[in-house]
């Protein structure tokens, strides 16, 4: 009657992230994350590597989208 409901488009939300790439892509964030606060990744090695991660992610997300 109302269209979708809140439940409903949270579920879709839910369900969009969890596909590989951004399991992947939240994964090595946070093993890069951990590692560099451990001291074990320089933040320009974290830097680097994030920003690699990040534009990989969204560019494949865009190009999904057209």
């Amino acid at each position: 009657m109302y269209g979708v409901s809140g439940t409903d488009k949270m579920k879709e939300k839910i369900t969009k992230l969890i596909d590989v790439k951004s399991l992947v892509t939240l994964f090595l964030t946070l093993i890069f994350g951990i590692q560099t606060l451990k001291g074990k990744v320089s933040t320009e090695q974290f830097q680097t590597i994030f920003t690699t991660v990040i534009a990989f992610y969204f560019g494949t997300q865009y190009a999904k989208k057209e």
